[in-house]
Parts: C-alpha cells; sequence; structure tokens
C-alpha cells in the first residue's frame, strides 16, 4: 500500500507541527500544513489528498465554510474529511441535514493514538 497524503488545516501553528510529526511517524503518511482556511482550500484544490483533517474555528475562512466549498467543487467533494474541533456539539447544523464528513475528533486528542483514529475512521490500516 502506497503512502498516504493527509491535509491538516488549522490556524493554531504549533499544534498542526505536533500532529504533523505524529501522522508522519506514526502513521507513516505525509501531511502537509495549511494554516489559514484559504491557505487550505487551495493545497486541498491542488495537492488531492487522500484525506483532509480540518479544524472548525479558524479566524479568516471557518471550517464549515470551507467544508461546504470543498464538498461542492468537483476537485475535492472526494476527499472525505474529519472535522478536529473543541465543541463538538456547536458544529451541529440546525437542518436534519446531516454535515458531509467522514467524522469528528474532539480536541484535545491523545497526539498518540491521533493516527489510529484517523485510520478508524477511515477504514485504513497502519
Amino acid at each position: 500500500m502506497s503512502a498516504k497524503h493527509v491535509l491538516l488545516i488549522d490556524d493554531e501553528k504549533r499544534l498542526a507541527r505536533v500532529i504533523q510529526a505524529c501522522l508522519s511517524k506514526l502513521g507513516g503518511w505525509t501531511v502537509t500544513v495549511a494554516t489559514s482556511g484559504v491557505e487550505g482550500w487551495v493545497k486541498a484544490s491542488t495537492e488531492q489528498p487522500d484525506a483532509i483533517l480540518l479544524d472548525v474555528m479558524m479566524p479568516d475562512l471557518d471550517g464549515l465554510t470551507l467544508l461546504h466549498q470543498l464538498k461542492e467543487s468537483a476537485l475535492t467533494q472526494t476527499i472525505p474529511v474529519i472535522l478536529l474541533t473543541a465543541r463538538p456539539p456547536a458544529i451541529a447544523p440546525d437542518s436534519t441535514e446531516p454535515l458531509p464528513i467522514a467524522g469528528i475528533i474532539p480536541k484535545p486528542f491523545d497526539p498518540l493514538s491521533l493516527s489510529n483514529q484517523i485510520a478508524e475512521i477511515l477504514g485504513w490500516t497502519i
């Protein structure tokens, strides 16, 4: 199996470095980091990762708005998205339509088990 490519979109730079290191070392994956929603949109469109880890609360383009952009674009709509959030109940929309996501990982999380959580959600083997 070839190495997976994960795009991490999170504006917390220190946390992003920790996540990148853990997923690279423990998951064996290539991890690209975007520190803003706008940068994440560009990288998702051009790099076509195997999965996206998306922070919900970001200053320039929030995660839920970016999620909808990703799912509306033919270039990115099939890429599975996992939300990283400190407030899982707060992301539920008022409508009855479910969010188009593969899963949610609440913050804080254990960085050492993060790759296993992602693999389980996506059905990947490590």
